[in-house]
């Protein structure tokens, strides 16, 4: 069975930082694409980074770029999103999923297979 948890999430102030943290198991694919999603009150889920397990390669939404830093650790199936200089804007659960690749629209959730919880972002003005 495969299973995704997130962590780390928490409150903050603007300008803050978290580091949230997605651990795979029950997934045994050597090249697979790790997406980092999120859903505010009242909004669709939007893509806001993803990281290819066999290249490192990633993508960001516009509006994190500069700011989040996704990173993984393979042989631990760890994938992390480092967010600083956070805005209340970057208020939302966040989720990772899933999926091997090819993927071809990486913040595209559609593309995804398997999805965890979820982990509550909050940040306060």
């Amino acid at each position: 069975e495969v299973q995704l948890v997130e962590s780390g999430g928490g409150s903050v102030q603007a300008g803050g930082s978290l580091r949230l943290r997605c651990e795979i198991s029950g997934f045994n694919f050597d090249d697979y694409v790790v997406g980092w999603f999120r859903q505010a009150p009242g909004k669709e889920r939007e893509g806001v980074s993803c990281i290819r397990s066999r290249d490192g390669s990633t993508e960001y939404r516009d509006s994190v770029k500069g700011r989040f830093a996704v990173s993984s650790d393979n042989a631990k199936k760890t994938v992390y999103l480092q967010m600083n200089s956070l805005k209340p804007e970057d208020t939302a659960v966040y989720y990772c999923a899933t999926g091997v690749f090819p993927i071809f629209r990486r913040l595209d959730e559609i593309e995804y297979d398997y999805w965890g919880q979820g982990t509550q972002v909050t940040v306060s003005s």
